[in-house]
């Protein structure tokens, strides 16, 4: 077992544990190795002075950093920088995160807890729903008061046009950047 620290272009910062080199590679190679905060797959490694010692009594591999007869062959576990066990604090950090860069780290932590599969889902639901752009209010509308067909949308609205399709009765939510790929 190998643990790499990694990096992608948007410098999300994450750890991946490999069964060896080769097998980073190989996965690499195949993007199947992606940043968990925005799915980018141009991920490098990141030069680390880590140095891992056996414990006593510890076998071969728990030398490398990872723990006997919990091989999973080619199948790779990401974690975030700072989060130990791979969960997130996304709350009660005493981090003020208001403003729309506490927002984007709040949501990447919230990205980064979230299991792969969990994520992968959410981020197909995501590309599913029609983007409509800034119609989206329009769209919302007519949708609700059956105008149009009903089908899931996506799109721009401002805060008072958001609190309007809310006084209206019609659901919205705003979805964080780390599922869209787009910057807000």
């Amino acid at each position: 077992m190998i643990i790499y620290d990694l990096t992608c272009p948007q410098d999300h910062r994450f750890e991946g544990w490999f069964a060896s080199g080769e097998d980073f590679a190989a996965q690499k190679a195949r993007d199947l190795v992606r940043c968990p905060v925005c799915d980018d797959a141009g991920v490098a490694i990141v030069p680390s002075a880590k140095v891992a010692t056996p414990r006593a009594g510890a076998g071969a591999g728990a030398a490398a950093g990872g723990s006997p007869g919990r091989g999973r062959g080619a199948s790779a576990r990401i974690r975030h920088r700072g989060h130990p066990d791979g969960a997130a604090d996304a709350a009660g950090s005493g981090e003020d995160r208001s403003g729309p860069e506490g927002e984007s780290a709040a949501a990447a932590n919230v990205a980064i807890g979230l299991p792969p599969e969990i994520l992968s889902r959410l981020r197909e639901i995501v590309r599913a729903a029609e983007d409509v752009g800034r119609r989206f209010p329009e769209e919302a509308r007519r949708i609700h008061y059956d105008e149009a067909p009903a089908r899931p949308i996506r799109g721009q609205a401002s805060r008072e046009e958001t609190e309007e399709l809310r006084e209206e009765g019609i659901d919205v939510s705003p979805l964080p950047a780390f599922l869209t790929g787009e910057e807000h």
